[in-house]
């Protein structure tokens, strides 16, 4: 998402302290079309493997979350997104009863994980978990 990553972006810089920004980048070692690139980071991002989010310290000084979720609820299985590369398909033939169970704990933990920050991004300023 452009916009995201230019706000991201912005936001690193302006704040006065050390900032951090994490990007998804597509390798040939992922094992699929890099041309297809893109479309490869979106599906990360709807299966929630890559949710995009944002940490803002300094809106917690104006009483504000600091957190805040750029992606949506993930609405694409993990699997999907990751049996399109070549590194988890693998699995797949050279034991496919680990790499069913791989995918579902996958599953499971991208479920619990959007579950937390949606959480956290839905709290007020100040208030405990």
């Amino acid at each position: 998402n452009d916009s995201q990553t230019v706000r991201a972006m912005l936001e690193a810089e302006s704040y006065d302290g050390p900032s951090l920004i994490i990007a998804y980048s597509h390798c040939i070692a992922h094992g699929y079309d890099l041309r297809q690139g893109l479309a490869h980071q979106k599906a990360a991002v709807e299966s929630g493997h890559f949710p995009l989010v944002r940490y803002n310290p300094l809106l917690a000084r104006e009483g504000k979350n600091p957190l805040k979720i750029d992606s949506k609820e993930p609405k694409l299985p993990v699997q999907d997104y990751a049996y399109s590369e070549t590194r988890y398909k693998m699995l797949t033939k050279s034991k496919p009863e680990a790499a069913a169970q791989l995918i579902k704990l996958a599953q499971e933990d991208v479920n619990a994980r959007w579950h937390v920050l949606d959480q956290m991004a839905k709290m007020n300023a100040g208030e405990e978990a």
